[in-house]
């Protein structure tokens, strides 16, 4: 222990590092999902196979016509291979004509 007297004033270290990225704007959002294909994506824990048939049946209800991409056809979007298939993402939802995300995470 040192006998530097500090009067109650100590060194401290901030723990983050300066930002690597600018912030960007988001995009803005759809008025309504009518007609919309929203893709679904999750990384396959917790519940959201059960949470996704949930939202499914409540959005369509309201948005009539409202068009859902599964889970199913991205994968995980965590573990080994979760940036090849992030940095796949907006290929896939060009392909698929995506307007909207949803996606599930647990914690």
């Amino acid at each position: 222990m040192s006998n530097t007297n500090s009067d109650g004033y100590y060194e401290v270290f901030w723990p983050r590092a300066p930002r690597q990225m600018r912030t960007k704007p988001l995009a803005p959002r759809l008025a309504s999902l009518e007609g919309k294909t929203v893709a679904q994506l999750w990384d396959y824990l917790f519940k959201g196979d059960e949470v996704f048939a949930l939202l499914e049946e409540g959005l369509k209800a309201r948005f009539p016509g409202v068009r859902f991409v599964s889970w199913r056809e991205f994968g995980s979007t965590h573990g080994g291979e979760e940036r090849a298939a992030l940095a796949a993402l907006p290929q896939r939802f060009k392909e698929l004509g995506v307007d909207a995300v949803i996606s599930g995470m647990a914690c």
